[in-house]
């Protein structure tokens, strides 16, 4: 269930024990930013708040005052919610890339599978001029209205995970029904695999496994264990690692341009520590979701290079589909690719030198 928390609770947990951000406070803010997630406490988006909450009113000697909306409380859907940032009744809002799809389809770009190998490539991507071409696309697009501030990480890895048995190769999931949300490119991946689509709401989800419904979803570890799909009938994960899952962080660019350059560059640094922040959460979270899964009697496999291979070469469909079908797909895809082929080119000399 979404939680909404109080600012005073907020403000109370996060600046305990901060000297400055509490002799910050006491100089009085010039700008206020109402920042909102439509998750919980114990999501990354939660980390990545704190953090950015407490850089930002102690960097800005409490000029800027961050105001934290967890759950449902200013707005419930993504579109819903992206209007609220461009009409200024919402500061900051984070979202999944299927959230802003229907305003930002080329946002999708982050789902393509298999472009992405690793943390290391990922964040080195979402550190990359990519995110200034989305963020270009996006101001355009929403008349110079919506500003993505940061692509962070919001549970890991997407993986394939089913009811039924152990998945090896693409063919292992045929004919199964996996959820997908209603966004046409994961059902166009679903497809490629040879597994049948099914678009399923969120908080049905756990019900839908239980009737099956559905036998299978493409999640991270974490949010597996944290709906407790494993007491569905959820058995089964491969670690395919499809997708990075990204989140991306909007604000209304009016808010942001009227700030003086020193206090734009404030609001710049928090987002890069909370970027960080949203990098580092998953990784400590999904040590435990991994070891009670298991537990659990949970079935983990990790395909060899040959099988993912396979899964990668059945995907290949997906990246045509998308750059013909997605509006700025083909401008999106190859400022991807090329972001990730600089990563992948400086992390191998990098490795070279470093193992020497």
């Amino acid at each position: 269930m979404l939680k909404g928390l109080t600012t005073a609770a907020l403000a109370a947990t996060m600046l305990a024990g901060t000297t400055l951000a509490s002799l910050a406070a006491s100089h009085g803010a010039q700008f206020t930013l109402r920042v909102t997630a439509n998750s919980n406490e114990n999501d990354e988006d939660y980390d990545g708040i704190v953090v950015f909450k407490n850089y930002v009113e102690s960097a800005s000697n409490g000029a800027i005052k961050v105001e934290p909306f967890i759950g449902t409380q200013l707005c419930s859907k993504g579109a819903e919610c992206l209007q609220g940032v461009a009409d200024g009744s919402i500061d900051v809002y984070i979202s999944t890339s299927g959230g802003a799809a229907g305003i930002f389809p080329y946002v999708q770009v982050l789902d393509l599978p298999y472009l992405m190998s690793d943390d290391r490539i990922a964040e080195a991507v979402l550190r990359s001029n990519f995110v200034r071409t989305m963020r270009d696309m996006a101001l355009e697009d929403s008349g110079g209205k919506i500003r993505l501030m940061t692509i962070g990480n919001t549970g890991g890895w997407r993986n394939f995970a089913n009811t039924k048995h152990r998945v090896k190769t693409p063919a292992d999931l045929k004919g199964l029904k996996i959820r997908t949300v209603v966004a046409d490119l994961p059902q166009e991946l679903v497809r490629a695999m040879g597994a049948s689509p099914t678009p399923i709401p969120w908080p049905e989800l756990f019900t839908s496994f239980q009737t099956g419904v559905v036998e299978g979803s493409k999640n991270g570890i974490t949010d597996i264990m944290g709906m407790k799909f494993p007491d569905a009938g959820l058995k089964y994960v491969t670690l395919d690692g499809h997708a990075y899952m990204g989140a991306l962080w909007w604000m209304n660019n009016d808010k942001f341009m009227a700030m003086p350059q020193d206090m734009r560059r404030v609001v710049v640094d928090g987002f890069y520590a909370l970027q960080q922040a949203t990098f580092a959460s998953p990784k400590r979270k999904s040590i435990k979701a991994y070891q009670d899964f298991v537990a659990g009697g949970g079935d983990l496999y990790v395909p060899t290079p040959e099988e993912k291979a396979k899964f990668k070469a059945a995907a290949e469909p997906v990246y045509a589909w998308f750059k013909a079908n997605v509006k700025g797909g083909e401008a999106v895809f190859d400022a991807m690719t090329l972001a990730v082929a600089d990563a992948e080119a400086k992390i191998n000399e990098d490795l070279a030198l470093d193992t020497k």
